[in-house]
């Protein structure tokens, strides 16, 4: 088959400049014919001149390539099945405002429209706020005498949060004679198929990205308070069985729930309830380290999901649990490279500098890197759209084939070019940061 050599030069505009095509056609290995010129954007295949007898149509199966594409898309899809997206009205800017109600025994709602049982004013407005204290409860509840009165008022605070949207988009060209003469008949399907895996894989990594910075519950090993702190040593290093109980006890504090709804089928309109736990997203690199963790006990913390897989009910791609934090791997999990503790030590032997790096866990040759777990409760984000049908993303696909539909008298006369773009409108607003949960850990290599 023909292999694309990316970036190379087309013809001469005629303006003293040149026309630059995103795929180029070479001869795949085969003896060059002189006949015709491969910098032209042409196939060379060694047989002298070809007789183009073909006839594009316009469509050429379009809306059936983009569906096929559309629904195996959605098998590789993680991220995008844990929310919905919420649309924005046209004519109505860029941006989408919501309000977020605080619970009233709540630390965050602060206010000032306190006054205690005495008839007294107090700062917060919230009571006795998130406090678990016997005694700081028992003195603020709010008792009432005989005659009422203007005693034990409280407030309400709401937060108003603002998400906005960006266009973002890619394209690529090919040739009539690609589509004619290259040795897979089905070139323009993989075409499809590998710009659709590159959108959606862009959308993923883009929305990874910001339920990682929205977190507002981050968690690190020992005394660790960011990743540069992440040195390898035995306290701050990997995540811990003694910090999965600690990070549990938090997140029964934030109302995470231990399970959550998922978007099934290649239109995102069926929902599966996962129980039994709390599903945390990892990388690859943390099977390893996830498997060597002991108890207290120093047993083997880690069950793999074949012991309890046969009772049903299991996340796809989900490999074992530990207490009730169920483990689903992610290929294309983000890492933080280059951000971790000194993975390398300079010492001088006989005058000269030797470097040693450790190879305990995973780096780059000068310092750790450091990878996210994730814990995604419902409701905690919204995707916002743009005249997307509420559940996912709506791609906006224009293809254009080779013919007259492309032809133009200053760049392609001969109608020789056709194109495919995507584009689409993407945001992430962070409803419950509190209910969205970021580990910062190191792999074993």
């Amino acid at each position: 088959m023909p292999e694309y050599i990316k970036g190379q030069t087309g013809y001469s505009d005629g303006a003293g400049g040149t026309i630059s095509y995103g795929h180029q056609f070479g001869n795949g290995g085969r003896t060059a014919s002189t006949v015709v010129d491969p910098s032209r954007g042409y196939i060379n295949y060694g047989t002298g001149n070809v007789t183009d007898t073909g006839t594009m149509k316009s469509q050429y199966f379009k809306d059936w390539l983009i569906r096929d594409s559309l629904i195996e898309v959605a098998k590789e899809q993680v991220f995008q099945k844990l929310g919905t997206v919420r649309n924005l009205a046209p004519n109505n800017g860029k941006y989408l405002v919501q309000y977020v109600w605080h619970p009233m025994l709540d630390d965050r709602n602060i206010n000032d429209q306190g006054i205690d049982a005495n008839g007294v004013y107090y700062a917060g407005g919230n009571m006795y706020g998130s406090s678990k204290d016997i005694s700081t409860i028992q003195g603020k509840l709010p008792l009432l005498g005989e005659n009422g009165g203007r005693y034990n008022r409280v407030g309400f605070t709401r937060t108003m949060i603002e998400g906005t949207i960006q266009n973002v988009g890619f394209f690529f060209e090919f040739t009539k004679d690609a589509l004619q003469f290259d040795s897979q008949t089905d070139l323009l399907q993989h075409l499809h198929r590998e710009a659709m895996r590159g959108a959606n894989e862009i959308v993923e990594d883009a929305m990874q990205i910001d339920l990682i910075n929205g977190a507002g519950l981050n968690v690190y090993p020992g005394t660790a308070t960011q990743n540069s702190e992440l040195d390898g040593t035995a306290t701050n290093s990997v995540i811990s069985y003694k910090g999965l109980i600690k990070l549990a006890r938090e997140l029964v504090e934030n109302n995470v729930k231990k399970h959550y709804k998922m978007f099934t089928g290649s239109q995102n309109t069926d929902t599966r309830t996962v129980a039994g736990g709390w599903t945390v997203y990892v990388p690859t690199e943390l099977r390893a380290t996830l498997m060597q963790m002991l108890d207290f006990h120093n047993r083997p913390a880690f069950i793999p999901v074949e012991q309890y897989a046969a009772g049903g009910n299991t996340v796809p791609g989900e490999i074992g649990k530990i207490l009730d934090f169920r483990f689903v791997e992610v290929k294309e999990m983000l890492r933080w490279e280059n951000a971790g503790g000194a993975a390398s030590t300079t010492t001088t032997v006989d005058g000269q500098d030797v470097t040693t790096v450790d190879d305990t866990y995973i780096n780059n040759g000068t310092k750790y890197t450091v990878f996210p777990l994730l814990i995604i409760d419902d409701e905690s984000f919204v995707s916002i759209g743009f005249r997307s049908n509420g559940a996912k993303h709506n791609f906006e696909i224009i293809q254009k084939m080779p013919g007259a539909e492309t032809a133009d008298a200053h760049h392609d006369p001969y109608g020789r070019h056709g194109f495919w773009s995507i584009q689409w409108w993407y945001g992430t607003m962070i409803l419950r940061p509190e209910r969205l949960c970021c580990i910062h850990t190191l792999a074993v290599a």
